[in-house]
């Protein structure tokens, strides 16, 4: 069988509509799954160096600053994920110059952003960091602003390399961008700990190895789109941007966007309340810090379970996408299903994991972790993640409204998880009782959000089966 990057167009992008739903299924997912969890590995690698090379509450400075790195993720989304659903709708509907076009605005609105992000943030970094949400007199502060000054410098590579990787997928080329994320994470995997354990760089060393591999992995995935094998090419010399190109790909991203941008707020709300509450649930005098780092470890945990839920979710895009604007309405409907059960068996092996060994899993972290590091923490995993089961199938029902052209529906059902339930219930538990009520908000929300997604993607599926019926 010829590899992906040897097929010609007609097999690399039209095989969506032919090929076992089953089959392309499995292709495109466990690339994706394993592209995010390598990328994953980014952030979780750092703290795991960072909390055994560092301290616990250096973990706590790299959670201060997660609000910042989200609203980055959030514009690698909108510009990267956005041109991913145009390109693969166009490919199924045969306009392959308006997907060519696509993905070089995709370029360009990468690297600007990236670089508007970097200088932003160098010159205004303090007055930014003050408004993080950290304990008065707080040690995590200074750590937060060590690591988050280098990050800056890599932004653009960032952007460009995250944000093209869903281009690069969307063209039928799975594997590629797999590789890509492989090589970035690998090398900061060997990176990190030359830089904190041999060249004691601390927090900077583990911002110097993320950035270095961010730069190679965008490097990989930009020669394969300027290469001969990519189905659709990126072309600097015959750019010509258009508004009405850059609204469609933000139309098609925003609801990405606005899940990714609305989880930096709930992160900062976090951070707020770990500030007001810890201290006093705790009982300790770093207790804002403490707290910060139990949920930096417990964030760290879902990350590495929701991620491949996420690459599963990349992985049927162009599937859905494809068969949607072809017609092909009874492939879309296997799609979602074959999404949606792999979801919920990853999610329930993440659960069984979670409930079953939590202090194992902080002791990745914090192998000899403060008494109150070590009692709040796994208490707090396992409450967040008490729906765990039931929310990639929340995750994937959202992605439906995306492809069949409906954002605002999407972002709906993606913001009620992240913000619009969520948030209010951790300020209201939070007034109740304290640390612990804030703690107690997510699994409020998660139960919520899957509920109404349930209702709604019930009739969604009765219309789509109409529709099959129809064509």
């Amino acid at each position: 069988m010829p590899s992906e990057s040897s097929l010609p167009y007609t097999d690399a992008a039209d095989r969506l509509g032919t090929e076992p739903v089953g089959k392309l299924l499995l292709r495109f997912s466990i690339p994706a799954i394993t592209g995010m969890l390598v990328s994953a590995l980014y952030n979780v690698v750092d703290r795991i160096f960072v909390g055994r090379g560092v301290n616990e509450v250096a973990l706590g400075g790299l959670s201060l600053i997660l609000p910042l790195m989200t609203i980055s993720m959030s514009f690698a989304m909108l510009f990267g994920v956005g041109s991913a659903n145009m390109i693969s709708m166009r490919l199924g509907q045969g306009r392959r110059a308006e997907a060519e076009n696509a993905l070089n605005h995709c370029f360009w609105l990468l690297a600007g952003i990236g670089a508007v992000l970097m200088t932003a943030g160098l010159v205004f970094i303090e007055p930014t960091l003050s408004l993080l949400g950290s304990q008065e007199g707080s040690g995590a502060l200074a750590y937060a602003r060590n690591y988050y000054r280098i990050i800056l410098y890599g932004q653009v590579f960032f952007l460009v390399g995250f944000g093209f990787s869903h281009c690069t997928r969307a063209q039928g080329f799975p594997s590629i961008t797999m590789i890509g994320m492989i090589i970035g994470a690998g090398l900061n995997m060997i990176l990190d700990p030359i830089f904190i354990f041999i060249f004691h760089w601390g927090v900077e060393g583990a911002a110097w190895a993320t950035i270095i591999s961010q730069f190679a992995s965008a490097l990989w995935i930009l020669s394969f789109n300027l290469g001969k094998r990519a189905v659709i090419k990126l072309r600097f010399a015959s750019f010509r941007p258009s508004g009405k190109i850059i609204m469609s790909i933000m139309a098609f991203g925003s609801a990405q966007f606005l899940l990714q941008f609305v989880m930096s707020a709930v992160q900062l709300c976090y951070n707020y309340s770990m500030s007001i509450y810890g201290v006093a649930a705790l009982g300790v005098a770093n207790g804002g810090d403490i707290a910060l780092s139990g949920m930096n470890i417990v964030g760290s945990i879902s990350m590495m379970i929701l991620m491949p839920i996420f690459g599963i979710n990349q992985g049927a895009q162009p599937i859905l996408g494809y068969n949607y604007g072809a017609k092909k309405f009874n492939r879309v409907i296997r799609a979602y299903l074959g999404a949606v059960s792999a979801a919920t068996f990853i999610c329930t092996l993440g659960f069984i994991l979670v409930q079953g060994f939590p202090l194992l899993l902080v002791r990745l972290f914090a192998p000899e972790g403060s008494p109150a590091l070590l009692t709040l923490t796994p208490w707090a995993m396992r409450v967040v993640m008490l729906i765990l089961p039931l929310v990639g199938f929340q995750i994937i029902s959202t992605n439906v409204y995306v492809v069949t052209g409906r954002p605002k529906i999407s972002i709906l059902l993606s913001m009620l998880r992240q913000c619009i339930v969520l948030i209010p219930c951790m300020l209201l538990f939070g007034r109740l009782w304290g640390l612990y009520g804030v703690i107690c908000a997510a699994p409020v929300a998660d139960g919520f959000s899957v509920i109404l997604t349930a209702v709604m993607i019930f009739f969604e599926l009765k219309k789509l089966r109409a529709a099959s019926r129809r064509s």
